[in-house]
């Protein structure tokens, strides 16, 4: 999963601008007072010294821009020729306004420059050649620093995005456990499967214990993984479903609908189950002559898109944010954090239901 956005341009921010530029410039004025010194030259080292930072206040003034020009061309891993161009055309414009400021700067204030206007050839060429390496070396090092900084924020996204990502995984292991856990369910469940055994339905009784334990496993051990294929989630499902079946007997009706091409396709683990018990917990439980839900996948350009249908009550415009919508509010943050705004869920009433719609981008197992 790839959707970080682009750093923000506050990740490099002026404060370091200032301070990376003006370490330089105090370094390089430095060494020239050094040398002048040592050359027996006397007086005007703070003039020189304060020429010498500020002719660098150009570089410092474009470095925004050439960060914005960075992330908006980026020479690696893969360069165009439209943003090489735009490099090099910004290399070049803020080359010649810098040394053109330097050149003023000198002429002006520097006590052991010729105080007379320079020879245009001599400012623009010579000069712009001798300073030419510098130049590319300055740029290049703007670039070097952005793309250094801009992938340590990349990585730490990720970390983060994938402990957030652990972190809701294990709230819907733990929620998942829980329900099943519950008194209730646990009741119903084994007593099933005792009145299985007292009918001498032994192999019913079995398959339901074995349903029973592969839930309880999958949900407290087995499935550490944030995906895992459209088939694997289906089989737990329908775990889940044959346990209900017993439960509900005729009250419950189930069908599914997911073509065999979509069953290699990645979704979020204990996606369906939590999905198919709230539509039986709603929509199914409470009414007498209990119900009907619909689970089906279809493919939808380069989306997943999967629905479940009950043919219960509608529900109400504030249902969700009445508390009555946790596990949805959960399942969706976890579709931000794996796929960001290329996935949704929605609820929403139906001709003679209910039905949950969730998309998510298709990705097919490698």
């Amino acid at each position: 999963m790839d959707h970080a956005a682009a750093p923000s341009a506050q990740t490099i921010s002026w404060r370091w601008i200032a301070v990376f530029w003006f370490a330089g410039a105090v370094f390089e004025a430095t060494q020239s007072v050094f040398i002048l010194h040592a050359l027996g030259k006397r007086g005007g080292e703070w003039l020189l010294f304060a020429t010498e930072v500020a002719a660098w206040l150009p570089w410092a003034l474009a470095t925004p821009f050439v960060i914005g020009l960075a992330r908006r061309h980026p020479l690696v891993p893969a360069p165009t020729a439209r943003g090489i161009a735009a490099h090099l055309s910004a290399l070049l414009a803020i080359t010649v306004i810098a040394e053109a400021w330097s050149a003023a700067i000198q002429m002006l204030f520097n006590p052991w420059t010729h105080r007379q206007a320079p020879e245009f050839f001599d400012t623009l060429g010579a000069t712009l050649i001798f300073h030419g390496l510098i130049c590319v070396f300055a740029y290049a090092l703007i670039l070097t620093i952005t793309y250094l900084v801009d992938s340590r924020d990349k990585v730490a996204r990720k970390v983060t995005e994938a402990a957030q990502l652990n972190a809701e995984l294990s709230k819907a292991q733990l929620a998942a456990l829980s329900r099943q856990m519950e008194p209730h369910f646990m009741f119903n469940t084994l007593n099933s499967i005792a009145g299985l055994v007292r009918d001498g339905r032994n192999p019913a009784a079995v398959s339901m214990i074995v349903g029973l334990s592969e839930i309880l496993r999958r949900a407290s051990q087995d499935f550490h993984r944030p995906e895992v294929t459209l088939a694997e989630e289906v089989e737990y499902l329908q775990r889940y479903i044959d346990i209900q079946k017993v439960r509900f007997g005729e009250r419950l009706a189930y069908s599914m609908e997911i073509p065999e091409a979509l069953m290699d396709t990645r979704v979020p683990s204990l996606l369906l189950q939590p999905l198919v018990e709230n539509a039986i917990k709603h929509g199914i439980a409470e009414r007498v002559a209990g119900g009907a839900v619909r689970v089906a996948a279809a493919r939808q350009d380069a989306a997943l898109r999967l629905s479940v249908y009950n043919d219960g009550a509608a529900v109400a415009d504030d249902w969700e944010s009445k508390g009555a919508g946790v596990g949805l509010a959960n399942l969706r943050r976890r579709l931000q954090i794996m796929h960001g705004d290329a996935a949704s869920l929605r609820v929403g009433n139906v001709a003679g239901g209910v039905e949950v719609v969730v998309t998510l981008p298709l990705a097919v197992r490698t």
